[in-house]
């Protein structure tokens, strides 16, 4: 195995452009080394794990890190299956510095022995995005059609839309290219905003990559099975198939994927309607889960795409096959839950076309969604007008009386027109939400920002929280909105919930570092160690790097106290839910008659318990 990780630095004003070679053993993979190198340069990073092209399923993941532009801190961003032809360059990482003078596509090309070829070859933006299929989609086709001829194999891209110029949390799009053409599966760096990064920083707009360059990968699989059979007494496909079992298809709820499955188990824990349905009594949150989610939404999921086994993978050979489809359109929880119920949304073609929409137009999904569902909230309570976001309408904004169907398309297409707006600049983004709240509440009052709900990190960082109602989802961790932090149901005293935090965040670095998708994570997480030990034979070594990594990564910790009486209505409407379902302990008690008594005062020391569990476990000496 190579014992170092190779980096093709470009500087994308002259488009200079040199390799630098690092000792494994100095870094390991695309985290720690992009830790560094975004400290040192400033850069984007985008690289893959050591483990790339190799027999281990789920190792073909693309990292991306760098400052983000809506966090404002050290951010890691992951694309699925994209890795798999990035290994085909010969290089560990690309790291991106200067800025072209006009919006550019970056070409990268290895054929042979040869020397990477690297080209800087500017774009028409304002024409590509706004023919064809529009958006990150035209521009796909557009960079495929002029590059594809010159790639020995195929090649992948990746692009941004107009929401990487507009705002400051436009998402990395790519799909895999099959049978000579480019495929529905869309996959996203989506969350940190590096689309924005790659746009407006670099001056980047797509890259297209590949090669035919044949690395020494890891593929003695009968070693590997030696490995997994000494721990889990089954070959590897086997201890993959059995973990990926919720991805692929659950024969306990009888569906599959992520949207499947967490909405056939939700219960009463549904987030709808820009979260007022946490203050919703449990009978209303069964009612509206039973006959919207259950007898409508996952039932149009279940007959469409699980039935006809609309699924595929992320560009890798994979046994999750985690890509739910119905024709062109993917299905993912989050993304179709922001913009599904948490908007109002119900129906499958209302959301397939509010979603449809955000991806084209190169948004990151998750935090568009919350972004929508709150000023949906603001036009139903009357703080805003439709003109003041340049839309035609309110939204119907209550569960009484709503018609799944109409009043779901209602809404879908006012967020639509929503983001037609944020485009246009009548909803101005540029410099994020959270500032957008600030000013408008200025201008009408409070209250409209005590309606959003986010995650904030320093001056100007915000962060729409995954869709998961507990309190970890909230929690001041310097990286949110991935899964750097534990979102399990159960209440967990605030301290020691911290500390849970602290080390769902060093095994999620187990798997980023590793360049590893996190739904092989039951595997990964244990075996990750002791593969780089076999390899390498710096197994300890490594977890010193990720102990060390999580300790940098959380010195620059600027999260801030939560900003908004719906953040605190999260945490004290998670509390009273436990209560309705039966919990009754000391420390819960205590905590749940401090939120009725006080919420800002409890919310506060909450976030300070929280805050505290975190930096006592995530110290470099302990």
């Amino acid at each position: 195995m190579d014992s170092t990780l190779k980096v093709l630095f470009v500087n994308t004003t002259d488009a200079f452009y040199r390799i630098k070679k690092y000792k494994v053993g100095d870094f390991f993979g695309p985290v720690d080394l992009g830790l560094h190198l975004a400290g040192r340069y400033k850069s984007l990073n985008i690289g893959v794990g050591l483990l790339s092209g190799s027999i281990f399923p789920g190792s073909n993941r693309l990292i991306f890190t760098g400052f983000s532009p809506c966090w404002g801190g050290f951010y890691i961003s992951s694309m699925g299956g994209a890795g798999l032809v990035f290994d085909n360059l010969g290089i560990n990482m690309l790291s991106i510095v200067g800025k072209a003078p006009v919006p550019s596509v970056l070409y990268l090309n290895r054929v042979h022995g040869e020397e990477i070829q690297v080209e800087i070859v500017p774009l028409d933006l304002s024409r590509i995005w706004y023919e064809g299929r529009g958006g990150i989609y035209s521009l796909m086709d557009f960079v495929f059609e002029q590059y594809r001829p010159r790639y020995e194999n195929e090649p992948r891209i990746l692009a941004t839309g107009p929401a990487s110029l507009h705002t400051d949390f436009g998402g990395v799009a790519s799909v895999p290219v099959k049978r000579g053409a480019l495929s529905n599966v869309d996959t996203w760096a989506g969350r940190g905003g590096f689309g924005s990064a790659l746009l407006q920083e670099h001056g980047i707009a797509a890259v297209i990559y590949g090669g035919t360059h044949i690395d020494e990968d890891f593929r003695d699989r009968k070693v590997a099975d030696e490995w997994f059979e000494n721990r889990y007494a089954m070959k590897l496909a086997a201890k993959d198939l059995e973990i990926t079992t919720k991805y692929r298809f659950d024969p306990n709820f009888d569906t599959g994927g992520t949207f499947g499955v967490n909405y056939a188990t939700m219960g009463s824990k549904l987030l709808a309607f820009n979260y007022r349905s946490m203050n919703w009594s449990k009978e209303l949150r069964l009612k509206v889960q039973k006959e919207f989610i259950l007898g409508h939404y996952l039932k149009q999921f279940n007959e469409e795409t699980i039935k006809t086994k609309q699924q595929s993978t992320c560009g890798e050979p994979c046994a999750a096959v985690c890509k739910k489809l119905r024709d062109e359109y993917k299905k993912d929880y989050e993304p179709y839950q922001t913009m599904g119920p948490l908007s109002g949304i119900f129906d499958q073609r209302a959301a397939e076309k509010l979603n449809h929409h955000a991806d084209m137009l190169g948004f990151d999904a998750i935090s568009v969604g919350g972004v929508i569902s709150w000023l949906m909230e603001c036009l139903d309570a009357g703080e805003l007008q439709p003109d003041d976001l340049g839309v035609s309408a309110k939204p119907v904004f209550d569960p009484q009386n709503f018609d799944i169907i109409k009043d779901s398309m209602h809404n879908a297409l006012l967020g639509c027109e929503m983001l037609d707006s944020i485009i246009g600049g009548k909803i101005d983004l540029k410099e994020g939400a959270r500032k957008y709240g600030r000013r408008l509440s200025r201008a009408k009052g409070v209250n409209l920002l005590n309606r959003f709900v986010y995650t904030a990190y320093a001056r100007k960082g915000w962060m729409v929280p995954n869709q998961y109602w507990t309190p970890g989802a909230l929690s001041p961790m310097a990286i949110m909105g991935k899964y750097y932090m534990y979102y399990g149901d159960e209440f967990v005293s605030p301290r020691e919930l911290g500390r849970v935090n602290a080390q769902r965040m060093l095994a999620e670095l187990i798997i980023d570092n590793m360049g590893i998708c996190r739904f092989h994570r039951l595997w990964a997480e244990e075996m990750v160690p002791e593969i780089v030990e076999s390899l390498y034979g710096l197994g300890e070594k490594f977890m010193e790097s990720i102990r060390f990594t999580a300790s940098r990564i959380n010195g620059r910790n600027s999260s801030v106290f939560w900003e908004t009486e719906r953040n605190f209505g999260y945490i004290a409407s998670f509390l009273r839910r436990k209560k309705e379902e039966g919990l009754d302990s000391k420390e819960f008690n205590k905590w749940l008659d401090a939120f009725e008594v006080n919420p800002k005062e409890a919310a506060l020391d909450f976030w300070y318990e929280i805050h505290k569990g975190v930096q006592e476990s995530l110290r470099e000496f302990n």
